[in-house]
């Protein structure tokens, strides 16, 4: 049995190591000349290392890692509402911050990939295969996934609906070396009338920076992100920038997850804000998922079963921070505070939202 996977980031990687443990053969092929050699995803919540944990992949992250045990929302310098992951359920009672292009190097280990190899159709179990010689070829395969990303071509030649809209707002990512007052073990999100900015430490004495603007410009400078720093989270002092990009969000959701022997993980089957910082995580765990399904070989709906629930209260959750953090009246915007600061006080919420943010609260937990 060969599983045809379509797409080379964090979630067909580990799709192809899952696999290759089951001893469940793979061919896994990306259009792109190589992998991710930028930062993007750098949140890796407590529930993926426990699956990544299992393949053995959990150290090396970790030692290349920094670990946040706190998440801080705040509306400018004042403290809202603490999330404290220390004292959950698991092994990884914490955040790891670490940029994805080292986490896919790690991902990467023993994998093969074919690069350059470009899907251009879908026909049940057979794909049309373009290589980098321009030669096409057709591929037949037990089980065909896709997880290509939001655009999807295998999601398209399977017909499955991709479900949601886009957010009027775009994001600055940057990441930046800084002076920074606050601890370096503890990601911030501060609330402005502008909007929301996102710091968070980076290996290297750096600090991914995530923010909206009605319109971001293509490559943010160091001027542009400390204009956002100076209007929304005083008190940082940006000397420089070693990445920066604009992106468009999106809350979509496939409408289902297999059509025949075709199968859908990570963003190709659903993709949201990136509050949280959930999106790698959710992907890594439906590929860890998929390979346990696919192995068994019977009841392949099982995946869908216990994945797409958890996407859906993912792009839910993160939703609902994104429309909280963005308020512009500034009636709302003192209602939320004055909630926020109440349920401070209260562990229990705190407790919630950490097993939420981490995807420990989701199913699933009992081995992969």
């Amino acid at each position: 049995m060969t599983v045809l996977i379509v797409g080379a980031g964090p979630t067909g990687l580990t799709l192809a190591h899952a696999l290759a443990a089951r001893g469940v053969e793979y061919l896994l092929l990306d259009a792109a000349e190589r992998g991710a050699n930028t930062s993007r995803a750098a949140v890796i919540h407590a529930r993926t290392l426990e699956v990544l944990d299992d393949l053995g992949l959990s150290d090396e992250l970790g030692r290349r890692g920094i670990v946040v045990p706190r998440f801080v929302v705040r509306d400018r310098e004042r403290a809202l509402f603490q999330v404290p992951f220390g004292g959950l359920p698991t092994k990884y009672p914490y955040t790891l911050m670490l940029p994805q292009n080292e986490t896919e190097q790690i991902l990467a280990a023993d994998v093969t990939v074919q690069w350059q190899h470009r899907v251009t159709g879908i026909d049940h179990d057979k794909a049309t295969v373009v290589g980098p010689d321009g030669v096409e070829q057709h591929v037949q395969a037990r089980y065909i996934v896709g997880c290509d990303g939001m655009n999807s071509i295998v999601r398209e030649q399977a017909g499955i609906g991709f479900t949601g809209a886009r957010y009027a707002e775009s994001f600055v990512l940057a990441d930046v070396a800084m002076r920074w007052p606050y601890p370096r073990d503890e990601v911030n999100l501060f609330f402005a009338p502008r909007g929301l900015v996102v710091v968070a430490p980076l290996p290297g004495d750096r600090y991914r920076i995530v923010a909206t603007l009605e319109d971001a410009p293509e490559h943010p400078t160091a001027a542009d992100v400390q204009a956002l720093l100076d209007e929304r989270a005083p008190g940082g002092s940006v000397t420089g920038v070693a990445w920066s990009s604009r992106f468009r969000v999106h809350h979509r959701l496939a409408d289902t997850y297999r059509r025949g022997p075709v199968f859908l993980a990570g963003d190709a089957a659903h993709v949201h804000s990136p509050a949280g910082g959930q999106g790698m995580n959710t992907g890594i765990q439906d590929a860890v998922a998929l390979a346990r399904v696919l192995s068994r070989g019977s009841d392949l709906d099982a995946y869908e079963r216990e994945r797409r629930p958890v996407a859906a209260g993912v792009v839910a959750l993160t939703d609902r921070m994104t429309r909280v953090a963005t308020v512009r009246s500034p009636v709302a915007r003192s209602a939320r505070n004055a909630v926020l600061t109440v349920a401070g006080r209260s562990p229990a919420l705190q407790r919630k939202l950490a097993m939420n943010l981490s995807e420990l609260a989701y199913g699933g937990r009992s081995g992969a």
